[in-house]
């Protein structure tokens, strides 16, 4: 737990998108590969399978926690605003989870399975028990949607930077 500790927990809100609910799924993915360790065969790397049993939680409780719903329907409306991040490393990082939460389920579990954590489209069509092609589409418009909201985020920064350039200027600016 302390070498991937953070690895389940980072995976956990990437999918399920709340602190306190990634804390669920993290422990209950623990309890799960302690209860199953003897039965890994040792086909794929062990941070692999982990991150497979954790997904496979995250999509578990989702259905559980009435969200099965959300992962089928994609609504057009966006609801989550990125929190304001302090360092640049951090900041990167925290924009992009920010920008992640904003996403619909389906499509955040789908670009986050395929994209950061390498998932096939078969093997995350399989565990949200749908079809490659729904999978396919919510990739693609998840991506589109991140290029829409990253753009629009820095479209906002910079307009904020332009709107404070006259304090600047007058020299009343920090």
């Amino acid at each position: 737990m302390e070498l991937t500790g953070r690895q389940v927990y980072t995976l956990a809100h990437r999918l399920v998108g709340d602190r306190h609910e990634a804390e669920d799924v993290a422990q209950e993915a623990y309890l799960r590969v302690y209860r199953s360790l003897r039965s890994f065969r040792g086909d794929s790397r062990f941070e692999t399978w982990l991150h497979r049993v954790v997904a496979n939680v995250a999509i578990n409780h989702m259905r559980t926690r009435a969200r099965f719903g959300e992962l089928m329907d994609e609504p057009e409306t966006v609801v989550r605003i990125p929190e304001a991040p302090s360092t640049d490393d951090v900041a990167e990082r925290e924009e992009m989870a920010g920008v992640l939460a904003q996403l619909p389920a389906a499509q955040r579990v789908a670009v986050v399975l395929k994209d950061v954590y390498g998932f096939s489209v078969s093997e995350i069509a399989e565990r949200l028990d749908t079809t490659e092609g729904a999978v396919k589409l919510r990739l693609h418009r998840g991506r589109r949607n991140l290029k829409d909201l990253i753009h629009g985020v820095r479209e906002s920064e910079h307009a904020e930077m332009a709107d404070r350039i006259p304090e600047y200027a007058e020299g009343t600016g920090a």
